[in-house]
Formats: C-alpha cells, sequence, structure tokens
C-alpha cells in the first residue's frame, strides 16, 4: 500500500511532498513527522527505501507507508494530554510521533503480537530518547509497549481517547474496537478494505466516516492456550508522575518559555546571521584543500586557476569578491537547551537529571 506522492531525497522532502499532495494537513501533525526521520526506523540495509511512499515489510518488522501514517495521524485529531492506544504498534514509529503531541501527561500505549517486534520498538525509542534533539524540542510522551494479541485485552483496562489499529479488522470484531473508546473518542482502523474513523457520540451512539481504500492483512485470530483459556493482555496502569519528575518538567517548560522570548525580542539563540565578510586582497597563490572523510583526514594541494590569470583578471576578481558575502558551511543544529541547562549554577548530577541523562 502505498505509492500516492513521489519519493523523497529526504525525510523533509517526503513531508513536503506528503504536504503538496494535502496528505498532511494541520501544522501539528507535520512538525511530528518532520522531527523524526522514518529511516531511523529500518533496518540498515534497507534505508535507502525509506523515504518512498510505499510499505516496507521485513520478517515481522512492518511499516505502513506515509500517506497511510498521514491520514491516521489527521484523522485522530490528537491534542495534548489524551490517551492513546495503538493495535499493532510495530516499530514504534508511529507511536513515537503520537508521543510528541500527547506531551507529558498524556498516556501512550501499544500492543504487539511479535515479542522480536516489541523489543525492536524499545530500542528505537531508547535511542530517540537519548539522541534525538526533537526530544528537547517537545514534551514527549514516551510510549509503553507490551506483547500479546489485541483481540484479548483484558476487559478490566480503561478505556482511551484515541484508538487506532494496525491490521484488518473483520466486520466481527467491530464492536469489540469500539468498546476501547471512551465517550468522545475516535477509533481509526481498516474495515472492509476502507481506512475509517469512528467516532463516539455517546454511550451507544457512533459516527463514521470512511477515509480511503486501503490493503491492510487481517488481524491474526487468537491462539487458545492448553487450558483452552485465552491469554489476557495486561496495558499498563495510569502511570502517576512524581514531584521530582513534575519539577524537571516545570524547570524545562520555563527555559523553553524564556527562549522563545528570546526569539520573539530577535535576541535569542537560533538566530545567529551569518556574519558578513569582505575579502580585501586576493592573494594568487597554490590553495590547500583538506578533506574530511570519516573519521580520517586527507590534505592534498590544487592549483589555484587565478595562477594564469592577469593582473586585470584579478583585479575583477577581487571587486567582486567585495560585493559578494562569504560563501560559509551551515553550522549544525545547536541544541539550545542542552546549553541553558549546563550553564545552569546547579551540581552535575542534577543538571543531567534536568536532561534526562542524554547523550548529546
Amino acid at each position: 500500500m502505498g505509492g500516492a506522492v513521489s519519493a523523497g531525497e529526504d525525510n523533509d522532502e517526503l513531508i513536503d511532498n506528503l504536504k503538496e499532495a494535502q496528505y498532511i494537513r494541520t501544522d501539528l501533525v507535520e512538525q511530528a513527522f518532520r522531527a523524526i526521520d522514518r529511516a531511523d526506523y529500518y533496518l540498515e540495509e534497507f534505508k535507502e527505501n525509506a523515504y518512498k511512499d510505499l510499505a516496507w515489510k521485513h520478517g515481522n518488522i512492518h511499516l505502513s507507508a506515509p500517506c497511510i501514517y498521514s491520514e491516521v495521524m489527521e484523522a485522530l485529531d490528537l491534542q495534548p494530554g489524551l490517551s492513546f492506544l495503538n493495535l499493532g504498534s510495530g516499530t514504534g514509529y508511529l507511536s513515537s510521533m503520537v508521543g510528541l503531541i500527547l506531551g507529558p501527561f498524556g498516556v501512550n500505549h501499544g500492543v504487539e503480537l511479535h515479542s522480536d517486534v516489541t523489543e525492536y520498538a524499545k530500542q528505537k525509542l531508547d535511542v530517540f530518547i537519548r539522541t534525538s534533539d526533537s526530544f528537547d524540542k517537545f514534551d514527549f510522551c514516551e510510549p509503553s509497549f507490551v506483547t500479546g494479541n489485541c483481540l484479548e485485552i483484558s476487559p478490566d483496562c480503561c478505556q482511551y481517547d484515541r484508538v487506532y489499529c494496525g491490521a484488518g479488522v473483520q466486520k466481527e470484531h467491530e464492536e469489540y474496537m469500539k468498546n476501547l473508546l471512551k465517550v468522545g473518542g475516535i477509533l481509526v482502523m481498516p474495515l472492509e478494505e476502507k481506512l475509517t474513523k469512528i467516532t463516539r457520540t455517546g454511550p451507544c451512539a457512533w459516527e463514521t466516516k470512511k477515509i480511503l481504500a486501503v490493503s491492510f492483512a487481517p488481524l491474526v485470530q487468537p491462539c487458545r492456550s492448553e487450558s483452552g483459556q485465552s491469554r489476557l493482555v495486561q496495558l499498563p496502569p495510569p502511570a502517576v508522575r512524581s514531584l521530582q519528575d513534575l519539577a524537571r518538567l516545570a524547570i524545562r517548560g520555563s527555559i523553553k518559555r524564556a527562549m522563545r522570548q528570546e526569539v520573539a525580542r530577535g535576541g535569542g539563540s537560533g538566530l545567529k546571521s551569518t556574519p558578513m565578510f569582505k575579502r580585501r586582497r586576493v592573494r594568487r597563490r597554490r590553495m590547500e584543500t583538506i578533506v574530511f572523510l570519516d573519521k580520517e583526514v586527507f590534505a592534498s594541494r590544487i592549483s589555484n586557476p587565478s595562477d594564469d590569470t592577469s593582473c586585470e583578471d584579478g583585479e575583477e576578481e577581487r571587486q567582486v569578491a567585495e560585493r559578494t558575502p562569504r560563501e560559509v558551511k551551515p553550522e549544525p543544529p545547536v541544541n539550545f537547551l542542552r546549553q541553558r541547562v549546563l550553564r545552569l549554577p546547579l551540581p552535575d548530577p542534577l543538571k543531567y537529571y534536568l536532561l534526562y541523562y542524554r547523550e548529546k
């Protein structure tokens, strides 16, 4: 499933194409898609296909096409503080994007049938938290993944504001899925070859909207144990944040607000302009070129084309150089929140706690 939009050279170009094709229509969804690189959830040997609008499967690992995830995210109408249940959570790619919107006071649970995929998702989540600058740019609702069949969720589990199922739902399981929703909640799932949005408008009232035609593998039916009993899936209980964790959120939030205010005034971090540089003289000499390749450095000398030019050419080049700003390579992105935290007059262990002990 997929192929609705052109492939991108990188994650941003893929998102540009999804926006142009109207699969991504809101700022919140766009920000979440740009914040998490789809290629990070691929195995290394398949990453060249990450920015194509195609589904990918290797063994039990599976990712839906970007156009499908876009429609799902838009249909869910996500807001900070909501609870979300992802049935067939897979690599955790969708759950992590959802977590960027839900914020620290949301609930983000996933159920995955295959234990190896659950471990894969946990590994990817750990890498995201430790290394991605997007973790500091957003207030993140960390997903919790459990292994089991989503058709065997314990009947005493809580209901959710938003539910997504990533496998084809048979008509006989439609009511089961609906009962996972709170009143006012939204369920998005493939039902009878259509991606379907169902809104629970009352205890026994529903609104249904067909979004687009899709083709999903069907839900795997539960297997009974030797005793004939089903293996009930226990979802994580609602988490209660500690006072220490709440203080960390408050401090990080205050720093972010101060940074935004500085940016609004035009003097904050992240608004540094490229300095203008006027070259006063042009020297005719051989130029040294240093090439960085991975961890090795290679230096070589190349001839300057101006070696064979006349004085008149040199004068013309000098005049052009004086009118043209110096071209500089863009600096790598700076994590300004991290810089601010590290400058606080606090003991190092407390600083690293505020940074969630992240590596960069």
